[in-house]
């Protein structure tokens, strides 16, 4: 494992001008939680008040992406939203098969972050959630933003502490 590269990654993220942060789950630093603003003018605007993100690195970091999933409900249509409290996987190719040894823990962030820009319902990970955003967009605002308000403020669905990094995200 690359724990010098780790090391310098959560760095990075935790710089003052930082547009994402993470911090270690206890003393592991294969274990973090993230955290981001939502992008301005979307129903995700504002600031995450809590870790929105868990954030595993394998024994195969950074030949393979490191697993992240969602520990805050996000109503959007290329997350599992959590309606259900299934579990909050992310639909961003650079965290599956386009991802490469000379992208970062931060630049995998800014993209998550980039994504929330992007609700439009191509290869959605949450089929409900897409019909939404077709049929009613007004609606699909409103709901993404009380989401926003309700659980950006840290109501996570499990233990943000546990990080399974044997399931595959």
């Amino acid at each position: 494992m690359a724990s010098a590269r780790i090391k310098k990654e959560i760095s990075q993220c935790m710089q003052p001008d930082s547009p994402v942060k993470v911090e270690m789950v206890g003393d592991n630093i294969t274990h973090l939680k993230g955290s981001f603003k939502g992008p301005a003018d979307t129903p995700y605007e504002g600031v995450f008040s809590k870790s929105i993100l868990k954030v595993c690195f394998t024994t195969e970091y950074p030949f393979k992406p490191p697993k992240m999933k969602f520990i805050t409900k996000v109503y959007h249509p290329k997350y599992v939203s959590f309606r259900l409290f299934v579990c909050g996987s992310i639909c961003l190719d650079i965290l599956k098969d386009q991802w490469s040894p000379v992208l970062t823990l931060k630049t995998a962030l800014i993209s998550l972050q980039s994504l929330m820009s992007d609700a439009a319902p191509d290869n959605p990970q949450d089929a409900q959630v897409a019909r939404h955003y077709i049929s009613d967009r007004a609606g699909f605002d409103d709901t993404a933003r009380q989401w926003t308000k309700q659980y950006a403020g840290g109501n996570a669905t499990e233990d943000p502490d546990y990080i399974d990094p044997s399931v595959d995200r």
